[in-house]
């Protein structure tokens, strides 16, 4: 199944405790919990970009399955990573924060990210 598309935040659980966890302060926190971000995904091979609009905030990381790249993450530090396919489901560990990002069905992704004891989970559809 192609994770290529374009996907809005249709839900989110835990953002306000994961993003303290990570660092983000509270302006910032209450500045991005409502915001509904897009995801737009362009899969070609074992080729990813990855391109996430937040407000006026871009973030785009550019990967090959099982190679090393550095992606950026949302706290804006830079980390080098090697990003795993494991069927439907894009598996990544960044500096404690394990990130598993599964297509559900053709048209549901969800992103569920741990640190400790946190788990932060985003659930976005197909637009």
């Amino acid at each position: 199944m192609s994770f290529s598309g374009k996907y809005q935040l249709e839900s989110q659980e835990n953002f306000e405790p994961f993003m303290k966890a990570i660092g983000l302060s509270d302006e910032l926190i209450q500045k991005g919990k409502d915001i509904k971000s897009t995801s737009e995904i362009e899969e070609t091979g074992d080729d990813f970009k990855v391109t996430v609009t937040t407000g006026p905030k871009v973030l785009t990381n550019s990967f090959t399955i099982g190679q090393e790249a550095e992606l950026e993450t949302v706290t804006g530090e830079k980390i080098k990573t090697v990003v795993m396919r494991d069927g439907n489901k894009l598996k990544v560990s960044l500096k404690g924060i394990e990130s598993v990002t599964e297509m559900v069905d053709g048209n549901t992704i969800v992103n569920t990210m741990t640190l400790g004891g946190i788990v932060y989970k985003r659930t976005s559809k197909r637009i």
